[in-house]
């Protein structure tokens, strides 16, 4: 199945009156139960209010098998930086990890401990936040990275 038609498979009547529709975002099926999917949309929709065919096929580009790993890591960094600062901060990695165990799967101790746990490891330069640089870096140590940002095509 084709792209195009993966998009016209969301919603086939508005697509069919006109091939540049914008979608609701609830329509893309494949990110309903995941944890990131409004920052997903947030990345990927030019607009901010919908998906058009041009934002679904940056997004499937990205989540193919086929996309190199740093182009995966320039939108995770993305997706993961919830305050849009160019960094990720101990509050994005505290967001992240919550999305990912669930709100309240940790104290506040065990938190900061994974919080310093991953910024030892990642932190090269000691300022106590990711870099883009520094995130990449930690993502290339991570194989497993590449299959959990996915979506197959």
């Amino acid at each position: 199945m084709s792209v195009h038609e993966r998009f016209s498979n969301l919603n086939p009547s508005a697509v069919k009156q006109n091939k540049n529709a914008k979608l609701p975002f609830e329509t893309v099926s494949e990110l309903k139960l995941n944890p990131f999917n409004d920052q997903i949309m947030k990345v990927f929709s030019v607009s901010g209010d919908g998906i058009t065919f041009e934002d679904f096929l940056d997004m499937m580009s990205v989540f193919s098998d086929r996309a190199p790993q740093s182009v995966k890591a320039e939108y995770a960094f993305r997706i993961y930086d919830f305050d849009e600062d160019d960094m990720i901060s101990q509050n994005d990695l505290k967001m992240v990890i919550q999305r990912l165990a669930g709100k309240n799967s940790f104290s506040e101790e065990q938190m900061q401990h994974m919080i310093d746990n991953i910024l030892k490891e990642a932190d090269l330069d000691g300022d106590k936040k990711l870099s883009f640089a520094e995130f990449e870096h930690a993502i290339f140590k991570a194989p497993d990275f590449v299959n959990s940002f996915r979506i197959q095509l």
